[in-house]
């Protein structure tokens, strides 16, 4: 939906070149606003792993309302109420955690796409435009939004990847290092090269199946390999930080005269 910025954010992804997104973890619509003119192509507003409630979700996704970015939003959790709120505020499209079966991703389908297809429920709001938009034209729209990502994060779901990839309606797979790496017993090791391999075997996969593949990568250099369509490379929080330190050590880096290190202060 033009609303959303969904076209805009496929046309980057499938262009060749990686497009790039943000962690959203804070609640200020602004970091939205601001992710936007920095020229992110997407927000990740993160329901899973901070205190964003729905509310201020709804306000980052409106802040982008008009620009190049696309919000989508990871809820905390696959389950059909929590996904039918969040998608009746339109966002471009939908994160879900732990997707580890078919029947896992069979759910979230069900969640996102209106009868016969799946037992999404009515609700006409934002994605209507308030009633300036007909709904015969919402409900075209609505057989391929919200733009659905899967979060392949433990190993269960890689025995299981073959049938996942041929789920109607996956738009992208996300890759979870972390949790994947602890659920083959190299907890936080991301690096390992077994855990290596079978990340590599995952992108493989999913490019074959003609999946897009997406992560969150703070060293998105390391992935370059894997061919990402599109990788968040931050948070918000980390981004602060790290200018914040940044700043902290130029200034340390600039000595003091003789003068000033002698001088009195009162």
């Amino acid at each position: 939906m033009k609303i959303n910025n969904l076209e805009k954010f496929k046309k980057k992804a499938l262009s060749g070149t990686t497009a790039a997104g943000i962690v959203i973890t804070f609640s200020d619509p602004a970091v939205s606003e601001l992710a936007a003119d920095a020229g992110f192509d997407f927000t990740w507003i993160d329901m899973e792993h901070s205190p964003i409630t729905l509310t201020e979700v709804q306000s980052h996704i409106m802040a982008l309302r008009g620009t190049g970015c696309a919000p989508f939003v990871r809820v905390p959790w696959n389950e059909f109420g929590i996904i039918k709120t969040v998608i009746d505020l339109a966002p471009a499209g939908l994160i879900v955690p732990q997707v580890n079966s078919e029947s896992d991703l069979l759910a979230v389908v069900s969640a996102c796409r209106y009868p016969p297809e799946g037992t999404r429920g009515c609700g006409l709001r934002r994605a209507v435009n308030y009633g300036a938009k007909s709904r015969e034209q919402y409900f075209r729209e609505s057989h391929e939004e919200p733009f659905i990502i899967a979060q392949i994060e433990h190993i269960d779901a890689v025995r299981n990847l073959d049938r996942i990839l041929k789920v109607k309606h996956l738009g992208s797979i996300c890759v979870g290092p972390y949790d994947l790496s602890g659920s083959m017993g190299k907890f936080a090791l991301p690096d390992d090269p077994e855990v290596g391999k079978v990340i590599d075997e995952i992108c493989t996969k999913a490019h074959r199946a003609g999946v897009m593949v997406g992560a969150f990568a703070g060293k998105p250099g390391l992935w370059a390999q894997r061919h990402l369509h599109w990788v968040a490379v931050t948070t918000d929080a980390g981004a602060l930080f790290e200018m914040s330190r940044d700043k902290i050590k130029l200034i340390g880096s600039h000595p003091k005269t003789e003068v000033q290190n002698n001088r009195r202060l009162s």
